[in-house]
């Protein structure tokens, strides 16, 4: 079986981003028996980076675990560094915004393996925001939303051994779960050490300041 993109994005990071669910966790992972870039050059002794390929490495690693295209991903950078100076941490600001996206949110939930999965339940018109169908995966939740799931999927194949799975599952605190309804409720603003981004924020800023 040939590798997957995602798979060759984590090694080409030279990091785990979680892009494929279960997968990732498991023994059949590339980065446990290919843990170097992939391509004809893989097995050298790679070129020490610029300051500016850190800098775009550390930025690709956050929009890949974000699952989010170029523009999308700018989108938010650009919006954090325009609240320098009224925030009191740009580095929690930019991570309060990705981790708010309901896509991130469905993936904390438990619900999705991957954030790409969130997506495409989010797509089918599965989930409900305050009670009514939600399918925009950019949607940004805040204190006080309650997301749960519509009472019909809940019975689909996909989604039968979830709730006995969330049982054992440990949410994010600003996430109030409720596993035996398949359902959440915003509680609090995300923490950026909780969220546990693998790149180096200041870098990314740096990147996109020039």
């Amino acid at each position: 079986m040939s590798e997957s993109k995602k798979c060759k994005i984590c090694r080409r990071q030279g990091a785990k981003l979680f892009l494929k669910g279960d997968r990732c966790l498991s023994a059949k992972c590339p980065m446990i028996k290919k843990p170097y870039a992939p391509g004809p050059r893989k097995k050298k002794r790679p070129r020490p980076l610029s300051e500016y390929g850190k800098q775009l490495r550390e930025k690709q690693k956050l929009r890949n675990w974000y699952n989010l295209s170029e523009d999308k991903f700018r989108q938010y950078i650009m919006q954090t560094l325009k609240a320098r100076g009224k925030v009191a941490d740009a580095s929690a600001y930019l991570v309060k915004l990705l981790e708010s996206r309901l896509d991130n949110v469905i993936f904390r939930m438990g619900i999705a393996a991957s954030r790409s999965t969130a997506r495409e339940i989010i797509s089918h018109k599965h989930v409900l925001l305050n009670g009514r169908v939600m399918n925009i995966s950019s949607h940004l939740v805040k204190k006080g939303d309650v997301i749960s799931l519509k009472e019909k999927h809940k019975e689909k194949a996909g989604f039968k051994n979830i709730s006995e799975n969330l049982k054992k599952y440990k949410a994010p605190s600003w996430l109030e779960l409720n596993s035996d309804k398949l359902e959440a409720k915003v509680i609090s603003d995300p923490v950026l050490d909780e969220a546990a981004p693998p790149a180096d924020l200041l870098a990314i800023f740096e990147f996109y300041s020039k």
